[in-house]
């Protein structure tokens, strides 16, 4: 790997790492609040490395909610990870198929959103730069979790702290982020209205799957392909 890549995407990843902070701590608590132990709960968030998904898992663990309905509300908040590996496995042809399978690992949020920002930047992802961001991204998730699971009883409420805007913020800033981009001002607020309407109709988790397949349909809809010269066009 690039050094220099590699310290790069490290440095992309502490802020994205140091955001999630509070949401580990509050995952560990909640996982061992809710009967798991505190090794459980770190295996949890290294193995399925799922962020909400893993609250919601955890809450539904202790009720008598069906297995299935379980797996099926873990699977619609992490559908939009289908549009993710759809959209960036194009970048990521030129890695060998355990990179390949190993950067969909790790393909967060904020990780797709940096990777597209380098792929607008540079028109690829740097292997270096990906994996860099990422394992900090990771080993600061899993150990935020572990220390939530040992101690997050201490902590008490993050909410009543502050924390719990830490990551909406960052969040918010990561979508800005694109504001430059054909169509921002249309797909953005419907994806946000429908994400709304379904909240208050379907509920959660479902609002989340619900607004990202508003925004992808609206971008289609809208999307107008760059004109290109007629190839039949004679003199």
């Amino acid at each position: 790997m690039s050094s220099s890549f590699f310290r790069q995407g490290a440095r992309a990843g502490m802020v994205v790492g140091f955001s999630t902070l509070p949401f580990g701590l509050l995952f560990g608590a909640v996982a061992v609040d809710g009967g798991m132990t505190p090794f459980e709960a770190t295996m949890m968030s290294g193995v399925i490395f799922g962020g909400a998904s893993q609250l919601v898992g955890v809450q539904m663990f202790g009720t008598h909610v069906p297995a299935w309905l379980i797996v099926l509300s873990v699977f619609a908040v992490n559908f939009r990870h289908i549009l993710y590996s759809a959209a960036l496995s194009p970048h990521l042809r030129a890695y060998s198929p355990l990179a390949r399978f190993s950067a969909l690992f790790f393909l967060t949020d904020p990780q797709f959103a940096e990777a597209s920002k380098q792929v607008d930047r540079n028109g690829k992802v740097e292997p270096s730069w990906y994996f860099g961001m990422a394992f900090v991204v990771y080993g600061l998730w899993v150990a935020s979790s572990a220390i939530g699971a040992l101690f997050g009883r201490l902590v008490g409420d993050p909410a009543a702290l502050g924390f719990d805007v830490l990551l909406p913020v960052y969040f918010l800033g990561l979508v800005l982020g694109f504001r430059r981009r054909p169509l921002f001002s249309i797909v953005v607020p419907i994806s946000a209205t429908a994400s709304i309407l379904a909240m208050h109709t379907v509920g959660s988790p479902w609002h989340v799957s619900i607004g990202a397949l508003a925004g992808v349909i609206a971008a289609l809809v809208l999307h107008k392909p760059a004109k290109t010269a007629d190839a039949g066009e004679t003199s």
